[in-house]
């Protein structure tokens, strides 16, 4: 009969320098990692206002393609290995939501984005432009609360959004929260929407092992829109979406923001937007106030068309109005209320 030998006492003293020596190693990685980049914060190019009849659910879908990217700007580090600008490039991106109103003053929503991005590490200088496939990048939750409605016959109301967004990919990617009013504003066939939002990156990615620092910083950004009904179907906009990225000295950024800096984004064009209801004559904008109607009138949202449903489409090109941004980006979005 064979018996397990008992390990001697330096062959442990061994065992025990060696993962001595590997724990020192991985908290020696954790302190010296560079910072997890966190580029400017983009969102979907979509205006929040203060509509919200409960029990009504819409189905969204925000649509952009931008064209004229920015060439990125490569340089070395002091170790000779190459550096990229971390700047928030993307050739597609795709929004699925739906939106459910639970009071008049609550409505919640949920979506998917798809993304093609740039690739953020790579080896090669050939590739520093690429851009990975089209793929599923994050889920959000969001939570919109009419504070003060705008009034029938015109006027001022006001809001708040609140907004998580979640990477799918596990990695490097981070997690954010979106804070911030909503001020909306009708004056006849005249209408107006700001948003201005504070977006906090934190932490995300595998637990456990050498993590490297998260640039958990703050942006801020903006989405504004003026807008004409030019009758009840057709109404014209102009709209600009923006970031200013990272808000004072926010965050831990990396070498890329020490050579490059940061990257502000600034978007703005004109939209048109066609509303209708499938089956009725008249379109969705009287349904949906454009034009200050009363309660119960016919057209109005409360009145015969409580069950139909309201469709609307949207388009227009957003030109960048700097360096950091692409040139041009079409916008599209189908709006399904029911």
């Amino acid at each position: 009969m064979h018996t397990a030998a008992t390990p001697s006492r330096k062959s442990l003293a061994r065992q025990t320098e060696r993962q001595l020596l590997a724990t020192v190693c991985v908290l020696g990685l954790a302190a010296f990692a560079p910072p997890v980049m966190a580029g400017p914060a983009v969102g979907q190019f979509e205006l929040k206002d203060h509509e919200a009849e409960p029990g009504k659910l819409e189905f969204q879908s925000q649509n952009a393609h931008s064209f004229g990217q920015p060439r990125r700007r490569i340089t070395r580090d002091t170790d000779g290995a190459l550096l990229f600008d971390d700047n928030s490039v993307a050739r597609q991106r795709h929004a699925l939501e739906m939106e459910a109103t639970l009071t008049t003053f609550l409505r919640m929503r949920v979506g998917i984005e798809y993304e093609k991005e740039r690739f953020e590490d790579v080896d090669d200088m050939a590739f520093a432009n690429a851009f990975a496939d089209l793929t599923l990048d994050e889920i959000a939750v969001e939570v919109v609360a009419i504070l003060k409605r705008v009034p029938e016959n015109g006027g001022i109301g006001f809001g708040a959004l609140a907004e998580f967004e979640h990477p799918i990919q596990a990695g490097d990617d981070l997690n954010s929260i979106v804070l911030g009013p909503i001020v909306e504003g009708k004056f006849g066939p005249w209408g107006a929407v700001g948003n201005l939002t504070f977006v906090h990156h934190f932490g995300n990615g595998a637990r456990g092992g050498a993590q490297p620092e998260r640039d958990q910083k703050w942006d801020l950004a903006y989405a504004a829109q003026l807008s004409y009904a030019v009758n009840e179907n057709w109404l014209v906009a102009l709209e600009g979406y923006g970031t200013f990225d990272r808000l004072g000295n926010s965050g831990t950024p990396g070498e890329e923001r020490a050579t490059f800096g940061d990257h502000d984004l600034h978007r703005a064009g004109p939209l048109v937007y066609y509303s209708f209801s499938p089956g009725k004559r008249h379109g969705v904008s009287e349904a949906r106030g454009l034009f200050g109607a009363d309660e119960g009138e016919s057209g109005n949202a409360k009145g015969d068309d409580d069950d139909d449903m309201a469709v609307t489409l949207g388009v227009g090109m957003l030109f960048g109005l700097n360096d950091h941004t692409p040139d041009q980006t079409l916008k599209w979005s189908v709006e399904v209320e029911f």
